[in-house]
């Protein structure tokens, strides 16, 4: 009976083999959700029998289904812990496909520009503790804007998400009382808000909601036209996320990669440097029951690395650095394909 649930995990875990070629699901983030669908409608031109699906249903549910191998890939926007990684049927591996970053967006009638916000400015926020738009603490971070002095409706998450996981994790490094309250992971209590499901559903209530505050992936900012402010980074300078700013912040953690590619870059030091950027994570078997799907996944991961950079700028993702990739490019021997 054992062996028969087992076959039917693999099978359902989401690569068939079809006449017309093979066809493999995934799940997980929505923070790469733009540009993997891209990167999977180009890849499938290229190789028209292989076809990818992904379902963009957030971090925590991306690790739960790998986990149970309801799909053959997952994908999260922060690493899986180690308790995590224990509880899985057999060893994931972690591989960095693209950067992004997270930016506070928000809604205020009447003022169209930038704002900018401290780290502790936004921990106060997602705190309770800061409520008007028109505090002392962020008028005096943007003087020249007059701002209401209506109440901040909060906007986050409302399922477990990386996205949730790198804004947390920016915040509980700038401030101890976030830190000790809410701490840092794909799903959190938070103290005050409303909750939106995927970085759409946020997006669309922080569209939909005057006074509001939320914080999405930079292209869902991008593509819903919302005001999103700068933040300041650890060396004290007001920076807007772009590729080149959330670069900078990979530039540091690239020399510093650990062979199982799990890192943090929020909060990195660097003038030119936007605090609040990730890198976002595709994670596969190392040994996956079948290795026609893992061998696939392999070369598409190959193509991903290499002429699929190429897609991130225009998209709102930067570029993996090259260190990074060559390291990659090695770690994917790992994949057992035969």
């Amino acid at each position: 009976m054992k062996g028969y649930l087992t076959s039917a995990a693999a099978v359902l875990a989401g690569a068939t083999l079809a006449a017309d070629g093979i066809q493999i699901n995934g799940a997980g983030a929505t923070f790469p959700n733009p540009i993997y669908q891209k990167w999977f409608s180009e890849y499938n031109k290229l190789h028209p029998d292989v076809r990818i699906n992904y379902q963009s249903v957030g971090s925590g549910a991306g690790i739960r289904q790998i986990t149970n191998r309801t799909v053959f890939f997952g994908a999260t926007d922060g690493p899986m812990t180690n308790d995590q990684l224990l509880a899985a049927p057999g060893k994931i591996l972690h591989f960095p496909t693209v950067l992004g970053a997270v930016v506070p967006v928000y809604n205020i009638p009447g003022v169209s520009s930038d704002l900018k916000f401290s780290g502790t400015v936004l921990a106060n926020i997602f705190l309770g503790t800061i409520t008007k738009w028109n505090d002392p603490a962020i008028t005096q971070l943007n003087p020249g804007v007059t701002l209401p002095g209506t109440d901040i409706t909060v906007v986050h998450r409302a399922e477990g998400s990386g996205t949730t996981y790198i804004w947390v994790d920016y915040l509980s490094k700038v401030s101890p009382e976030f830190r000790k309250r809410v701490g840092v992971a794909t799903s959190v209590q938070w103290p005050v808000g409303v909750g939106g499901q995927r970085n759409e559903g946020v997006a669309g209530l922080v569209s939909q909601t005057p006074g509001s505050l939320g914080y999405v992936e930079l292209i869902y900012a991008l593509q819903n036209k919302i005001s999103y402010g700068q933040v300041r980074n650890m060396n004290g300078k007001f920076v807007r996320a772009s590729a080149e700013s959330v670069t900078a912040a990979a530039d540091a953690a690239a020399a510093k990669m650990p062979a199982d590619f799990r890192v943090s870059i929020t909060n990195a030091p660097g003038d030119a440097v936007y605090p609040v950027a990730s890198f976002t994570w595709l994670l596969l078997f190392e040994n996956a029951p079948d290795k026609k799907q893992a061998k696939t996944m392999v070369e598409f991961m190959k193509w991903a690395l290499a002429d699929g950079q190429k897609y991130c700028v225009d998209l709102g993702y930067a570029p993996l650095p090259k260190p990074v990739v060559d390291m990659e490019l090695k770690a994917l021997q790992q994949i057992k394909t035969q």
